[in-house]
This record gives structure tokens, C-alpha cells and sequence, in this order.
């Protein structure tokens, strides 16, 4: 992995509840919360500096611009939520350049996982668990929250043990 142990291992603690509390909001209330977004975005520029080289902590700040225009683009073309667009522009600047493929090969695994666990789950005992989550109504939306703060937990994670 290019991401540095070191890098991974400064963002973690403070970017884990974040993913975790984003799989349950959108699990529950099918919402990515802006708050969440934005402590999100708020972490990496703020512990960038201390984590990274500066000429790398401003591309990947750039990276997180351009994340966010693609997924403004591809929220108003219906193709995901604005939540989900918003969490991947704050979430792409914790991924080094070098990783994108394995972390998009990642995020497709992980994607169908939790498909088939939120699915099997929705018509199992599991469900009274939580009743209420609004997710276990939806037909034809998926709480996307779930693959995408997976993803980031679980990259930050594999960073901090097997990264550069």
C-alpha cells in the first residue's frame, strides 16, 4: 500500500467513529448527515499537515474538490445520493494516489457484501433489532453509507498495518 503506516495510523482514531456513526445514520434514517461530512473533511485538514508532506496534503486536498464536482454532477444526474457524493468528496483525500485501484477494488467487494447482508438481514430475525430503520422500507434504495464508511474504516485500517 503507498498510504503510510504513520498516515493511517494519525487518521484513524479520529476518522473510525465518523464511518461508523455515517453506517448508522444512513442504516436508520437513510441520510448521510452534512455534520458528519464535514467533521470528516474537518479531520483531514487539520491532521493532513501532521500526517502527510504538504505538497502531497494539497494534492489530496485538490483531490477532494474534484471529488465533489464529480459527485455534484452525478448527484443532479440521479446516479447517487447527495450524502453518498459528499461523503466520497470528504473521504477521497485519506487515499493516497497509489491506492486508488486497490481501493476501488475494495469498495466493489465490499458493495456487494453489504448488499447481500443488508438484504438478508431486512427479511431475517435480525430485523427486530432495529425496526424502525427506515432502510428495511426501501424497495429500491440502498443505504450506501454502509459500503462507503466500510471502506474507509477498513482502508485506514489495512493502512496502519500494512502500509509503506
Amino acid at each position: 500500500m503507498e498510504i503510510t503506516s504513520s498516515a493511517a495510523l494519525w487518521f484513524l482514531p479520529f476518522a473510525l467513529p465518523l464511518c461508523a456513526y455515517t453506517i448508522y445514520t444512513d442504516l436508520a434514517f437513510m441520510r448521510i448527515t452534512n455534520v458528519t461530512v464535514i467533521a470528516l473533511a474537518a479531520v483531514f485538514v487539520l491532521i493532513g499537515p501532521i500526517a502527510l508532506p504538504f505538497d502531497s496534503y494539497l494534492w489530496h486536498l485538490l483531490a477532494m474538490v474534484v471529488a465533489l464536482v464529480v459527485g455534484i454532477f452525478m448527484n443532479a444526474g440521479g446516479l447517487m445520493g447527495a450524502g453518498d457524493a459528499k461523503f466520497i468528496a470528504a473521504a477521497t483525500p485519506f487515499i493516497a494516489l497509489g491506492d486508488v485501484r486497490f481501493v476501488m477494488a475494495l469498495f466493489m467487494a465490499t458493495l456487494v457484501a453489504a448488499y447481500i447482508i443488508h438484504r438478508a438481514a431486512k427479511y431475517s430475525p435480525l430485523r427486530k433489532l432495529a425496526p424502525q430503520w427506515v432502510s428495511w422500507h426501501e424497495a429500491k434504495k440502498f443505504p450506501m453509507g454502509l459500503a462507503l464508511g466500510t471502506v474507509l474504516a477498513a482502508y485506514l485500517m489495512l493502512g496502519a498495518y500494512f502500509g509503506a
